[in-house]
């Protein structure tokens, strides 16, 4: 338990955080709400009304995400598969193999898709 102490004290102080940070910022934030501060933010342009059953966002959108989010899995996943490289030996190295094999087939399908297109 002595190892994972420094973990939990470090989970414990940055919910601490967040929580005070939330509940000072409603207390003593200020109050003056108006028309314009309670509609929603579309890059300073007015926001355009939406169809009755909701409006289709292009495919581009959800394209990107998946492209972040496969990089960013990815270099959770790299980051201590490298430090533990030595240790790890052959069987290390031919899963890693597998996991960037299928990281791959996510980028083909985003690549394929038009995802990397910027028009």
């Amino acid at each position: 338990m002595n190892a994972y102490a420094p973990i939990l004290v470090l989970g414990a102080l940055g919910a601490g955080f967040a929580i005070f940070s939330v509940v000072m910022a409603t207390l003593i934030g200020p109050k003056r709400y108006n028309r314009a501060k309670l509609e929603a933010y579309e890059c300073g342009i007015e926001p355009t009304p939406m169809p009755a059953g909701g409006g289709r966002f292009p495919i581009k959108y959800y394209l990107t995400a998946m492209l972040f989010i496969v990089f960013d899995i990815e270099v959770v996943f790299l980051y201590p598969w490298a430090v533990t490289f030595d240790s790890l030996g052959i069987f290390g190295l031919v899963e890693m193999l597998l996991f960037v094999l299928t990281v791959f087939v996510a980028y083909a399908y985003v690549w394929r898709r038009g995802g990397l297109e910027w028009d």
